[in-house]
Parts: C-alpha cells; sequence; structure tokens
C-alpha cells in the first residue's frame, strides 16, 4: 500500500507518462561563401567559412564537384547544387 497515495480520490489512477518523440532533426545545408580557381583550374570552395576542396567533408556533406559557377555536395544519396548567384536574372 506504500505504492499508492492515501489522499487520492478512490478509483484514481495516474495518466500514463508521455513517450517524448524523436525529433528528425535535418542537418543544415552549407552555405557557399565563394569560389577560388587557380590557373591550374584547381577550384575550391568556402563553404561555411572553411576552404573545401572536392572529396572533402563539411558538417556531414561531402563535396564531390567544384566548377567555376557552382559546388555540388552530397549526404547519403541525396544531393545539392549549390550556386553563388542564380544563373537566371530577373529584370
Amino acid at each position: 500500500m506504500a505504492s499508492q497515495d492515501p489522499t487520492a480520490p478512490l478509483n484514481w489512477q495516474q495518466a500514463p507518462k508521455a513517450v517524448a518523440k524523436k525529433k528528425v532533426v535535418q542537418p543544415r545545408v552549407p552555405n557557399l561563401q565563394s569560389i577560388v580557381c587557380g590557373e591550374s583550374r584547381d577550384c575550391y570552395a568556402i563553404l561555411d567559412g572553411h576552404t573545401k576542396a572536392t572529396g572533402e567533408n563539411i558538417a556531414g556533406f561531402r563535396v564531390k564537384q567544384i566548377s567555376a559557377d557552382y559546388v555540388t555536395v552530397t549526404r547519403g544519396s541525396k544531393q545539392w547544387k549549390l550556386e553563388l548567384f542564380p544563373l537566371e536574372v530577373k529584370q
């Protein structure tokens, strides 16, 4: 009887504890700040303030390709094309 509250109303039952749902956190795609290409055509990307080359990782993303116009990053089977400026200019 020690497990029951003697001051609780008759037939009172404690509510079942709520099960906390796991939050699905979507990783934030790195922010492309700059693309630097040398005369040897080796390009580097500045992502979230860090200089990265093709094949390197940042925040769980892999730098797949760097061109003078865009950077492609992957995570698992998903792929993102990051551009400094949109190719389509609205007037």
